[in-house]
């Protein structure tokens, strides 16, 4: 079950908010409820031996939080030297998870029966971890599902056999 269907039931006519984000030029929306806030990222400490896309932990009002780099969860190519990311807190599982982002737009209230299923022709990284698309004037907005991006190393191995 999606995120999608656990945030509303699946049932037609009804709404679901997402908070926006770019990764790159691409806009991503994340289900506003699975969202527990949203920060800049101070002090990352990598940890040895981890799987390329966790960028490290950090220590956020008490908390320890796992940061997940999007650039590279996504398979896109990495930041710039110098550029700062944001960072959308989430917690799955009860563990506490960073989502590192380039950017954090608006909060967007979308209709759940336009959610159209991925495209054949979206990047397959992509699709992996997406709920599904919607048309937005001029652009896709691709919806993130959380469960499945934080799915990484030997849990992603099991999901895929």
């Amino acid at each position: 079950m999606s995120d999608i269907d656990q945030l509303d039931g699946g049932q037609n006519g009804e709404t679901v908010e997402y908070i926006t984000v770019r990764i790159g030029e691409q806009l991503f929306g994340l289900p506003i409820l699975k969202v527990e806030d949203v920060f800049s990222p101070q002090g990352i400490t990598q940890v040895p031996l981890s799987i390329g896309e966790i960028a490290g932990i950090l220590n956020l009002r008490g908390r320890i939080v796992t940061a997940i780099d999007m650039r590279k969860r996504l398979h896109m190519a990495p930041r710039l030297d110098g550029e700062m990311p944001m960072a959308v807190g989430t917690e799955y599982k009860g563990e506490s998870y960073g989502l590192l982002i380039d950017r954090v737009g608006e909060v967007l209230r979308l209709p759940i029966n336009k959610l159209e299923p991925n495209p054949t022709n979206l990047n397959p990284n992509w699709s992996a971890v997406s709920a599904g698309v919607y048309q937005l004037e001029g652009e896709l907005m691709v919806v993130l599902d959380v469960a499945r991006v934080l799915l990484l190393g030997p849990a992603l191995q099991k999901e895929a056999a």
